[in-house]
């Protein structure tokens, strides 16, 4: 016989059949219907396969003894569950899965550090998190519709998708990522909700709205695109970021009064500033020599400058309210072939708008310029051209519908 001891409890879990030892256990699915259930899997220190709580579960459940799980931990639905913890938890390989717990309050995992994703949904009651470790690593979080008002305990240094949504107590964002390898978005949360990511160097696409503050002050490279749309934020530095691969996009951030990326060189995709009511001055991007795309701006600029610009491939629009100085840019587009596309440049306009682009390599051949006040026609003259909160790609795809 061997040496080993097992322990084979009949564990009618669901319908889950379990080999269970001192140390490990395993199932397909276990399901939790109470508290007794939570406690038989207490000798397990690691646990291959996925834990679900029953829907009709009303017992708060306590995971303790159990220090992996390798699969899901998954509650979906359980609206009679106040309580969740897991004392010994530090890793689950898989998804850690809350939808739709609309009395959940209080969730412990003081030693949890590496998840797979973290998926959490309509938490209404959820206004803490009790993770004392913290989160460290995931590959996805999402959170969307709890009542947090701030994501301490949740410090990623490593992730591929956030997305962070609807959380309408939220107020402090704050990690220390170094890179986010698919995507960041971040919208509709509280009214002053601060975005912090002090170490993060690369990403490859971000999008925030709604933000109050946002500082990324390490940030050097965006592989895809980043857009900023109906914040709160009166400023924004970016003092290493150096390229962007996809567009660049400032639209309807109604109190936006600076802008600033002094080491921006490139940026591979669209240029879009548009609809900042008090953003007068766009000086912030002196060292910026190529915009693979088209670059628009449109708004109440009364001082633009592009002192290093050599290469515009799509159209070049800028339009404003206030008065304007084309000549620089004139200059750019008859003498030095550095605009491809279709250029417009007019300041004094009534509503000042988005005209499209024409991409190099296309037929067209109408250009037109202008200085000072006068109004340029290649496109349909006084033409308006509402701008979508998804950026220059919206616009764009007008045009072209239209020529």
């Amino acid at each position: 016989m061997s040496s080993m001891k097992y322990i084979a409890p009949a564990l009618a879990l669901a319908g889950s059949v379990m080999a269970q030892s001192s140390a490990s256990c395993s199932a397909a699915t276990t399901t939790i219907q109470n508290a007794g259930d939570a406690s038989a899997l207490a000798s397990c220190t690691t646990f291959t396969g996925n834990i679900a709580i029953a829907t009709g579960t009303t017992d708060n459940i306590a995971l303790d003894g159990i220090k992996k799980i390798t699969g899901d931990l998954v509650a979906n639905n359980v609206t009679q569950m106040t309580q969740l913890s897991a004392g010994n938890l530090e890793t689950i390989t898989g998804a850690f899965s809350l939808n739709q717990l609309t009395i959940l309050s209080t969730l412990t995992f003081p030693r949890l550090t590496d998840v797979g994703k973290l998926e959490w949904e309509a938490l209404p009651a959820l206004q803490g998190l009790s993770f004392t470790s913290g989160v460290q690593t995931a590959s996805e979080l999402n959170i969307q519709n709890t009542q947090l008002n701030s994501l301490d305990g949740i410090n990623l240094q490593v992730v591929d998708t956030v997305y962070i949504t609807n959380n309408n107590y939220l107020q402090d964002i704050e990690m220390q990522l170094g890179n986010i390898t698919d995507s960041l978005t971040i919208e509709a949360n509280g009214n002053n909700v601060s975005v912090i990511l002090s170490n993060l160097i690369w990403a490859n696409n971000m999008t925030l709205r709604n933000v109050s503050t946002f500082s990324s002050p390490s940030l050097e490279s965006v592989n895809g695109s980043l857009g900023f749309y109906d914040n709160e934020f009166t400023s924004v530095q970016c003092a290493n970021l150096t390229t962007v691969g996809g567009s660049l996009s400032f639209v309807s951030n109604t109190d936006l009064k600076n802008v600033s990326m002094p080491m921006l060189k490139t940026i591979s995709g669209g240029f879009q500033v548009a609809n900042n009511t008090e953003l007068y001055n766009a000086e912030g991007f002196p060292k910026l020599t190529t915009v693979g795309g088209a670059l628009d701006f449109h708004g109440n600029f009364t001082n633009v400058t592009f002192p290093a610009l050599t290469d515009v491939r799509g159209a070049f629009n800028l339009q404003s309210s206030g008065v304007l100085d084309c000549k620089p840019f004139d200059a750019l587009k008859k003498q030095n072939g550095v605009i491809k596309g279709k250029y417009t440049c007019a300041g004094q306009q009534e509503k000042p708008s988005g005209q499209g682009s024409t991409p190099t390599g296309t037929s067209s051949s109408a250009s037109a310029t202008s200085s000072g006040s006068s109004s340029s026609s290649g496109a349909a003259a006084g033409m308006y051209i509402p701008v979508a909160a998804t950026g220059f790609m919206g616009v764009v795809a007008a045009i072209f519908g239209l020529l």
